[in-house]
């Protein structure tokens, strides 16, 4: 089979590899940690790399990356 799933819990797949066309899929990520923006920011970045990782790639071959970021009036204060 060419589609490959890790980390597989009750409604996904943390990371889905198509080894036919070579490309990778993961959900959205979140961070762990309650913190600030850029804190934040660098741990969620750091699970993008530990993912490209296992599936053997890396930054420079994403083509598509959507980041949402809460606003100031979103957070709790």
């Amino acid at each position: 089979m060419t589609i490959e799933r890790r980390h597989v819990g009750k409604r996904l797949s943390e990371l889905v590899i198509n080894r036919a066309s070579g490309t990778a899929y993961w959900p959205g990520r979140s961070p762990t940690t309650e913190g600030r923006h850029q804190g934040q920011t660098m741990q969620v970045l750091a699970q993008v790399d530990d993912l490209l990782f296992e599936a053997g790639t890396d930054k420079t071959r994403i083509l598509s990356a959507t980041i949402y970021l809460p606003t100031w009036r979103t957070l709790p204060r």
